[in-house]
């Protein structure tokens, strides 16, 4: 399995985005996600929705 960032092919809900970040740094998905929406929502100058399209063209998907 590479070690670069890549979206999930496995643990996605929306695209994989969170997802792939989680397995690269090694971190908890379900926790990624919550923590990103409770930012996204609480902070005006976090445009969560926005970062997470860019971030969903940007990033490739995970190899087979």
């Amino acid at each position: 399995m590479s070690r670069g960032l890549s979206r999930s092919r496995n643990d996605r809900v929306l695209a994989g985005v969170m997802g792939g970040i989680a397995r690269r740094f090694g971190w908890n998905s379900t926790l990624l996600r919550v923590v990103y929406v409770v930012l996204s929502i609480a902070s005006a100058a976090f445009p969560g929705i926005l970062v997470y399209l860019i971030l969903w063209l940007l990033m490739p998907e995970e190899g087979p």
